[in-house]
């Protein structure tokens, strides 16, 4: 089968070092879910296998024992280059996302000419009860919809949503941090009237004041508006 031939190949370019710094910054994981294969080789077989005849077995075999498998699979979907069947292999796939990682590096390149075909399944995403699933759909909203698609509907919306789960709130904070730096008046309301949880308006501000993009004299004012 396809599944197991893809998994000695991860095991064949497997860096133990590396799989146990992964380990580390992915806590949610199991170290022993980690083989240790390095980004740029899980792109190299990505660009590979999308174009093998049976790689739907492999895409269809969920859930995949291993975090490569996860990441190999976001890597074959971000170079799908027909957006309907890249929103029904993502649909399969997005349930069993289960960690930051995959699902943040998970980001299909036929999206960008597609955007409004996106935004229903994104908002879809949003009110989603699976914690990366949410977190995927805020990230889209972030990566498409900040320049000039941007409506000021898409941080009314982000705003809205509350959540127990770290994973998610760090994206909100990071949706916001991302704005405040592309569409500052817009957005900077939402700070000044405290429409976030508190937790999340304090990390946006501090995510925002990190940026490069931000003037010092915004910076000042946003850390006058921490709670």
């Amino acid at each position: 089968m396809l599944t197991n031939e893809i998994q000695r190949e991860l095991f064949a370019k497997q860096d133990t070092s590396y799989r146990d710094f992964q380990a580390k910054l992915i806590p949610t994981l199991e170290a022993g879910s980690m083989i240790g294969v390095r980004t740029p080789e899980l792109r190299k077989m990505a660009k590979q296998y999308a174009k093998h005849e049976d790689i739907s077995a492999f895409l269809a075999a969920l859930p995949h024992v291993y975090f490569d498998e996860n990441q190999l699979h976001a890597f074959i979907l971000s170079e799908r280059k027909d957006f309907s069947q890249c929103i029904k292999e993502l649909i399969l796939f997005l349930p069993y996302v289960d960690n930051w990682a995959t699902c943040d590096q998970l980001s299909p390149k036929v999206f960008k000419k597609h955007r409004q075909e996106l935004l229903p399944y994104i908002l879809e995403w949003i009110a989603s009860d699976k914690t990366y699933v949410v977190r995927f759909g805020i990230g889209m909203l972030m990566e498409h919809f900040l320049d000039d698609d941007f409506d000021t509907i898409y941080p009314e919306t982000v705003s809205k949503i509350r959540s127990e789960e770290y994973y998610v709130n760090m994206m909100i904070a990071w949706y916001f941090a991302t704005a405040l730096a592309k569409q500052y008046k817009a957005t900077v309301p939402y700070i000044e009237n405290v429409r976030l949880a508190p937790w999340t308006h304090n990390k946006a501000i501090q995510k925002a004041v990190e940026s490069l993009r931000i003037t010092p004299e915004q910076k000042a004012y946003l850390k006058s508006l921490k709670i």
